[in-house]
């Protein structure tokens, strides 16, 4: 494998006078089109590490038209170094139209993971979705504007799915902790009612031409990162979901089953110029590296794209050459500090999809791959140990 040369080094000095090292803080969603996000910290209940448990492992269907990459690995062969871009709330056009050609020239597929009520205008929203607990109407992070913003939303929605690209569940109306009826407080009856609105907009939304079929949203990542655990994984596996993607892990881990549900846990690693442990989710790098203000100062911006991308680079090579396994990268579409973050993740895929050993894939596809492998042969890369850049 190809692997980038990075000069973190370089960063170091520059980054003293303007770094500003704070507690991870939440922060809201903006609307769709505009800056999705959320904290996507740990927060309480968000476990480190992944443990695995006695419930059986969920399959999904075998791809359809596999690439070369689908197959058995060989007696002695390593895994590809699969690294898997999601993004919450996915609802960003000038977003995607900048990572699709990425994407096609790269071969990469990403992981959009849908908020439900951004496909849902105003109007809709007001009078037909209620949140676990919460009042008729209210949504933290709004809804999707007009029937002509929704018609669009589809639109460039159903690009991504011809392109090969995945749609997972962000839930709907993200209630994070601080207010009402958060997610980090339902119980399985709550999880089961967000998640039985989301695939209700889906086919509502399905009647106006939007080609996502439900059985093929197999998983997704809790608002804010939130959740009863024993509460949440029931009404996930009730609904079908395969997946998730909430927890964070000290290292780069394999994924392994949580009470039936494969967890693919977002790394915390180590960003290289700063010296110091952070979760690699743009929010948190963001509030690593200036505390998330919200006017960043323009000279910055640049200087903040190479720190992230020097951190993504340092840690694909710790896990090419540890334990292969799949390195989550878990983003927004978002011009958070000017930009720095959607910069550093179209450059660092567009650098790294496609080359020599390393393939950009979705969730689903990586489960795909693993239920061709010999589980011997998966068990022995999960007992390596985590890859720590």
């Amino acid at each position: 494998m190809v692997v980038k040369r990075w000069g973190w080094l370089s960063t170091v000095v520059a980054l003293a006078v303007v770094l500003v090292v704070l507690a991870v803080l939440g922060v809201r969603e903006s609307p769709p089109g505009g800056d999705v996000g959320e904290p996507a910290a740990r927060l309480p209940g968000v476990t480190t590490g992944s443990s695995a448990s006695a419930a059986p492992a969920p399959t999904v269907p075998a791809h359809p038209d596999p690439p070369s990459w689908m197959r058995r690995l060989q007696p002695g062969e390593k895994p590809p170094q699969f690294l898997l871009f999601s993004f919450d709330g996915a609802a960003s056009k000038k977003h995607w139209d900048r990572l699709n050609p990425i994407a096609a020239r790269t071969g990469a597929h990403v992981t959009g993971l849908l908020s439900g009520v951004y496909l849902l205008t105003e109007q809709q929203g007001a009078a037909t979705y209620r949140g676990p607990g919460q009042g008729a109407g209210r949504s933290d992070i709004g809804f999707g504007g007009t029937q002509a913003d929704v018609e669009l939303r589809i639109d460039y929605l159903n690009k991504a799915i011809d392109d090969g690209h995945e749609i997972g569940t962000h839930y709907n109306g993200h209630f994070c902790a601080g207010g009402a009826s958060s997610v980090g407080d339902w119980d399985t009856a709550d999880w089961g009612d967000e998640l039985e609105q989301f695939f209700q907009i889906v086919e509502k939304a399905r009647a106006k031409g939007f080609k996502l079929d439900p059985g093929t949203v197999r998983g997704g990542r809790t608002p804010c990162l939130e959740g009863r655990w024993d509460q949440a994984f029931p009404a996930m596996r009730q609904h079908g979901l395969v997946y998730d993607t909430s927890h964070v892990s000290l290292g780069v881990q394999w994924p392994s089953v949580r009470d039936g549900v494969w967890e693919f846990p977002m790394p915390e690693v180590r960003v290289p110029a700063l010296g110091k442990q952070v979760v690699m989710m743009d929010f948190n790098l963001w509030y690593a590296l200036d505390g998330a203000k919200e006017k960043t100062d323009p000279a910055n911006v640049p200087l903040f794209t190479q720190v992230v991308v020097d951190t993504y680079w340092s840690v694909l090579r710790a896990a090419a050459n540890g334990n292969r396994a799949p390195v989550v990268i878990g983003n927004h579409f978002n011009d958070w500090a000017g930009g720095a973050f959607s910069e550093a993740v179209e450059r660092f895929m567009g650098e790294a999809c496609g080359a020599d050993g390393t393939v950009c894939a979705t969730y689903t596809e990586v489960l795909q791959w693993m239920q061709l492998q010999d589980p011997a042969v998966l068990e022995h890369h999960r007992r390596m140990p985590a890859a720590m850049n």
